[in-house]
């Protein structure tokens, strides 16, 4: 069985799972998933097909639309163009809300403690990046160490450095494509995806992702359930596309199957 028909029996599962009264929960990243990888993460936005799926989709009974990312909650709303009624959930878990023609968020995410020790993680890893061409990104949560573009030397120390920082002040730390994350919660995308289930009374749940992180969420999948891995990279999902031209056609074929 080619991956291609494998994909489909699968996208049918779900689609009859629908029509048997069930509501299935599409829970997608954003960057790498819906949209390209920019150098300039302001400038990000899905493709027009990937929108036009979450639009019909929208509108198919039984489904809920929930984005997961590790972007904080509020650059997600500004560059997603989702939807209303789209579930938006940043800094992997860490921040919850959701669009209606505005983002609505939930609580904050940090007590003062944390954001003490946010500040300071920052301030450590900036040091460290001086005198290179490595970024650091501030998220409500994380401080992020971007290496996209840094020469190999350069990059390979600084990993190593905040890896150790992130040991040393007993964050969570992740390291992904062009990236190392230090978050001062310790929230994932599969705890998100959990409450997401749990909170829209779904049976089953696509969850498709590109990087490390997202391994995270599809780990906490069951039978029933779809992971797709976007791109390249090991995965423990059964089902893989090439980029997010090849997921937004699996989304309007899961769009296809449901009638919308």
């Amino acid at each position: 069985m080619s991956d291609t028909t494998a994909l489909e029996g699968a996208l049918a599962g779900l689609s009859n799972a629908v029509r048997a009264g069930r509501t299935l929960l599409v829970a997608l990243d954003f960057d790498g998933v819906l949209a390209p990888l920019v150098d300039v993460p302001s400038r990000s936005r899905a493709t027009p097909e990937g929108a036009a799926a979450l639009r019909r989709l929208s509108g198919a009974d039984g489904v809920r639309l929930a984005l997961i990312s590790g972007r904080g909650l509020a650059d997600l709303a500004a560059v997603a163009e989702v939807p209303d009624g789209t579930l938006l959930v940043g800094s992997h878990g860490a921040e919850v809300g959701a669009w209606d023609g505005g983002l609505r968020p939930g609580d904050p995410a940090l007590d003062d403690e944390q954001s003490s020790l946010l500040a300071r993680a920052a301030d450590e890893l900036s040091r460290l990046v001086e005198g290179t061409t490595a970024r650091i990104e501030v998220k409500p949560t994380t401080v992020v160490l971007h290496t996209r573009g840094v020469p190999t030397q350069d990059t390979d120390r600084l990993v190593d450095a905040a890896l150790a920082l992130g040991e040393r002040l007993d964050l969570d730390t992740m390291a992904g494509r062009d990236i190392v994350e230090l978050s001062v919660l310790r929230v994932t995308k599969g705890d998100a995806l959990r409450e997401l289930r749990s909170g829209t009374g779904a049976g089953p749940v696509l969850f498709a992702g590109d990087d490390v992180t997202d391994e995270r969420a599809m780990a906490v999948l069951g039978p029933g359930d779809v992971a797709i891995r976007v791109g390249d990279g090991e995965s423990v999902a059964p089902y893989r596309v090439a980029d997010p031209e090849a997921m937004a056609r699996t989304l309007h074929r899961l769009a296809d199957l449901l009638g919308s």
